[in-house]
């Protein structure tokens, strides 16, 4: 990235370096994850103010630094969020969802895809303190296996190609599995698969909640997805499964 970067940005992480400066990490559309130095950041007359603050939406201004962090010499407020910090449920939420960008999504690659359901699940979070529940944050994962390239098979058994009897969960095979082929795999309930249909097919608003045995299970199915594709471990969601 030579030159100048002008970008919107989601901040996912802000981190105080220093007597006065903020080490951050930037979701970007079309540039990835990218770090940066806000220098003089936490000064009382700085001219950021509070906006690299985690969860605000900016457009920044940044420039090349030294190795690896770009500095940040301009923002400009987009979305600031502010009810996501009046509930300690949303802060939580939001505070996961971004975790769960940065581990999946760590490099400059871009996908933009990402950027807008980050976008959207902030903006929905913020609007609604009912939709920080288990079920938006596990469908939310799955959006992002499902851009990640690593969302597990659903349709057939992931084995055998077996489209009936699909009892099982095996993230080695690469999705539900029948049973005759559920060696090595943990049950899967109706309602964890229809959930897990479900967390694909709807908006992040429209997705149903489900007891908590099914969220457990898919929250599960998630979790062992992306370790097994993708070497990520995701913090979990429900205290245990």
């Amino acid at each position: 990235m030579p030159g100048p970067l002008k970008t919107e940005a989601i901040v996912l992480r802000s981190i105080r370096y220093g007597e006065a400066d903020r080490i951050l990490h930037l979701y970007t559309p079309h540039y990835g994850r990218v770090p940066a130095i806000a220098k003089g950041a936490r000064r009382s007359r700085s001219r950021f103010g509070a906006r690299l603050e985690p969860f605000f939406h900016i457009k920044t201004l940044l420039h090349e630094g030294r190795g690896e962090l770009m500095t940040v010499t301009s923002v400009d407020t987009l979305a600031p969020h502010a009810s996501l910090r009046d509930h300690a449920s949303t802060l939580d939420a939001a505070a996961r969802a971004c975790d769960a960008v940065s581990r999946l999504f760590e490099t400059t690659e871009p996908h933009p895809e990402v950027f807008r359901l980050l976008a959207n699940e902030l903006v929905l979070l913020s609007a609604d303190a009912r939709q920080a529940r288990a079920a938006n944050g596990l469908a939310f994962r799955m959006k992002l296996l499902l851009a990640a390239g690593i969302v597990p098979q659903l349709a057939a058994c992931a084995a055998c190609g077996e489209g009936e009897h699909l009892q099982g969960f095996s993230a080695a095979a690469g999705g539900v599995v029948c049973n005759s082929c559920e060696a090595a795999s943990f049950a899967l309930d109706e309602e964890s698969y229809r959930f897990l249909l479900d967390a694909l097919g709807r908006s992040l608003a429209d997705v149903p909640d489900a007891s908590d045995r099914a969220l457990r299970q898919a929250e599960r199915a998630i979790t062992e997805t992306a370790e097994h594709h993708a070497h990520v471990r995701l913090r979990p969601l429900l205290r245990t499964w």
